[in-house]
């Protein structure tokens, strides 16, 4: 195993998340802390210089307003005297200024006596007159780059504005105080991060400890070591999980015994894991199922666990779970529908010990549904064969019989015996070429005789024969487009198909009735229909009329004269024109039988 790098090591992980957590806990408090100090330091400066402005306006106010005699001293004198008063360490200079007419009436700075009488142009002066509101901003001295406050009071008298005070302030000592406060944190926090750091490492050392003894037992372990065990530290949590360790190492321990026949079992289901696969314990409960066989049962895995084999697969009322433990062949499981057919086969194998004790069956299923189907259609074939070719020998047999036993001298009894012999001998033979075409249909190499041919004159000739050669009183209706529709069809083999679905609702249709054909263009293909008036077929026969030898009426079909193919060989012919074929009837009203064929509709078309 690779050993861990000292800044992988969960003792440092700990010692640096310990120390992180008290590092922003400081700098969290410290940046409230300092921000809140300088708030409150520059609002109690400020105030402390609002309340001496507000003194040094009540008396300002005082001496505009006096009445002065030629013997007592200008304004501008007596504003001088009080603005000497007011000179501080924390403020650069003081103005008064006339309301009426923005001269400067005096200023504290001694340097600056030249703007007394002067008019001044300072915004936050006007602003304040104008709107007998305090305009204050703080600003950098572009000489020394320190902090100043400005501050524009109005002077009022009453309801009027009579002037203006203006002052500047120095704010650079609020935040020196400010950065000998911010010194002081940085140094406790420096010394709080140490001592935290030396007791995070004492407190990692009490969690890490056992911590290694753990790993060094997992590895031990993982190399098939289980004697060894973990010392124990405490009873907290840690305690409690090395308790769990060492436990867990003794049912490893017990569980090895038991490795070699799970190894067995494990190895007989992955044999079968092809197919649907259910291994249950001695008793015949479930135990492992796996998803193939879960699907083939359709049920959830998790639910069928510890449920009994004999209850799961359906077999409580034939079997117990002894009789599949005894059981040689495989076992035909039909869980078949009215709508739907599937059957499964069960092989069964018996999980056993080298003393050969039973611990458990390998049950492996197999969906054989489409083989038992195929079957059954290939036996189903065979006795429809076998039927429909036995009947007219039979009958022939015994005429010819009749025949030989001297009925050929009766002038009228022997030609009709030679009809019916004659009659008998063609149906065999449109059998046999039936089961031919169909063979053809089959094979995989079938080629079609395609061309382009326009399909509306080529169904109206069809239609001109059976209507010309017809001997019973049944009508023909035709809705054809009267413009042409041109396919790629192999002529004969689509002859044969319609001359199938013609003659079928022909031998169907009553005396009187009415047979009509249509064609229906659409996209990309064209719907060709025959209906005729008969007496239908019923709604549960109409998806089968196209399947081999099927018949709605077979006492009646074969007194017609049909094989029970014509229909299969038409829909074998269609499919591979690319074209599918289907049927609607209702019963005692008739029956309709359409397919369609591939159309591309050419610009020619579209022009026309």
């Amino acid at each position: 195993m690779k050993k861990v790098s000292f800044f992988q090591s969960i003792h440092v992980k700990f010692v640096i998340i310990y120390v992180l957590l008290i590092l922003v806990a400081m700098q969290i408090i410290g940046v409230y802390f300092v921000r809140q100090l300088e708030e409150t330091l520059r609002t109690n400066f400020q105030t402390s210089i609002k309340e001496r402005v507000n003194l040094l306006a009540y008396n300002v106010v005082e001496e505009m307003e006096k009445k002065r005699t030629p013997e007592d001293p200008i304004l501008e004198d007596e504003i001088r005297k009080i603005l000497r008063d007011f000179e501080s360490a924390d403020i650069y200079e003081v103005k008064v200024i006339d309301g009426k007419s923005r001269k400067v009436l005096g200023t504290s700075n001694p340097n600056n006596q030249g703007v007394v009488g002067q008019r001044t142009t300072e915004l936050k002066i006007t602003q304040s007159i104008n709107l007998a509101e305090d305009q204050s901003i703080i600003k950098i001295d572009q000489k020394s780059g320190h902090r100043i406050w400005v501050l524009s009071t109005p002077i009022q008298s009453g309801s009027q504005v009579i002037g203006a005070i203006y002052l500047e302030a120095k704010l650079e000592n609020v935040f020196s105080q400010m950065k000998t406060i911010n010194g002081i944190f940085a140094t406790g926090t420096g010394i709080a991060l140490a001592i935290t750091a030396i007791l995070g490492i004492l407190l990692a050392q009490t969690i890490t400890r056992p911590i290694t003894d753990m790993k060094k037992q997992a590895m031990a372990m993982a190399k098939g070591n289980f004697s060894r065990k973990v010392r124990v530290y405490g009873q907290d949590e840690i305690g409690t999980l090395a308790m769990t360790f060492n436990n867990l190492t003794k049912k490893l321990l017990e569980a090895q015994a038991m490795t070699e026949g799970e190894r067995r079992k494990l190895s007989s289901v992955l044999s079968y894991m092809t197919d649907g696969v259910i291994a249950t314990d001695r008793k015949g409960r479930v135990m492992l199922i796996n998803e193939p066989a879960a699907e083939m049962l359709n049920v959830s895995r998790e639910t069928v666990l510890s449920q009994p084999i004999v209850s799961l697969l359906g077999l409580t009322d034939t079997n117990t779970f002894e009789d599949l433990l005894e059981e040689k062949d495989s076992l035909i499981l039909d869980y078949s529908t009215k709508k739907e057919r599937y059957i499964l086969r069960a092989n069964f194998s018996v999980i056993q010990k080298e003393t050969g004790f039973v611990n458990g069956l390998i049950a492996v299923l197999h969906d054989i549904t489409d083989q038992e189907k195929i079957e059954a259609e290939r036996r189903e074939f065979v006795a429809n064969v076998s039927h429909e070719l036995r009947t007219p020998l039979t009958t022939m047999r015994s005429y010819l019989e009749a025949l030989a036993d001297g009925a050929w001298k009766d002038e009228e009894i022997a030609p009709n015996f030679l009809e019916v012999t004659r009659t008998e001998t063609e149906r065999m033979i449109r059998l046999v070429n039936d089961l031919l075409q169909l063979s053809k249909l089959d094979s995989t190499d079938y080629r079609l005789n395609k061309e382009w041919v326009n399909f509306v004159d080529f169904y109206d000739r069809i239609i001109d024969r059976f209507e010309m050669a017809k001997d019973q009183n049944v009508g023909f209706k035709r809705k054809l487009p009267d413009h042409a529709i041109f396919v790629e069809i192999d002529e004969d083999k689509m002859t044969q198909v319609l001359y199938n679905i013609i003659s079928n609702a022909l031998k169907y249709s009553p005396e009187g009735g009415l047979v009509t054909f249509s064609i229906k263009e659409e996209s990309e293909k064209i719907i060709v229909s025959v209906s005729d008036q008969g007496v239908g077929i019923p709604k549960e026969n109409i998806g089968k009329i196209f399947e081999r030898f099927y018949r709605v009426d077979k006492a009646r079909t074969r007194k017609l004269g049909g094989t029970g193919l014509g229909l299969a060989i038409a829909k074998e012919m269609v499919y591979v024109h690319g074209g599918v074929i289907w049927a609607e009837s209702e019963e005692g009203k008739g029956t309709k039988v359409s397919f369609s064929l591939p159309y591309e509709q050419s610009e020619e078309d579209e022009w026309s």
